[in-house]
């Protein structure tokens, strides 16, 4: 599963025309997620960007999450996450989860962030969404799921 966050100021999405959710200070998430995602991917990445450490102090330091805030969270599927673009001019999406099975991924992932206590508002799966956002920063993240099973010391040597 990966995610794309931004730290925003506010922002909006809407279906045609009409505004479906709408937050002030936070964090938009965008969710991409594969074929072989399970809810352990889920799991991780709610909880790593509920935790990330990427709002600032009054030295712009990175010091506290959203949670710390009590900000708003928009949480907004994206297939293209998982485009391929390794060949061609025309991006691939075969890594991509099938639509059934992302939604019912998506709305799982949904649920856990809405265990939180803070505001979590969303587009509508699989619809044309526009998204209005002011970054704040900018502060742009990557996250991917399955860098958790990935040693951090790779490469290093102990001597």
């Amino acid at each position: 599963m990966r995610a794309l966050i931004q730290r925003v100021t506010n922002a909006s999405v809407s279906v045609t025309n009409e505004c479906t959710g709408k937050i002030l200070s936070g964090l938009v998430v965008f969710i991409g997620i594969g074929s072989e995602d399970t809810i352990e991917d889920s799991k991780y990445l709610v909880n790593k960007i509920l935790n990330l450490r990427i709002f600032p102090d009054s030295q712009d330091q990175f010091i506290t999450s959203i949670l710390e805030n009590n900000l708003e969270l928009l949480v907004v599927s994206q297939f293209t996450l998982y485009s391929d673009t390794r060949r061609g001019r025309r991006p691939g999406f075969s890594k991509a989860a099938p639509r059934a099975d992302a939604r019912g991924m998506f709305d799982q992932t949904v649920a856990l962030f809405k265990e939180s206590p803070l505001k979590v508002v969303t587009g509508i799966f699989g619809e044309h969404m526009l998204i209005n956002l002011s970054n704040d920063g900018p502060v742009t993240i990557w996250i991917d799921s399955k860098d958790r099973l990935t040693p951090r010391n790779v490469g290093v040597s102990d001597t």
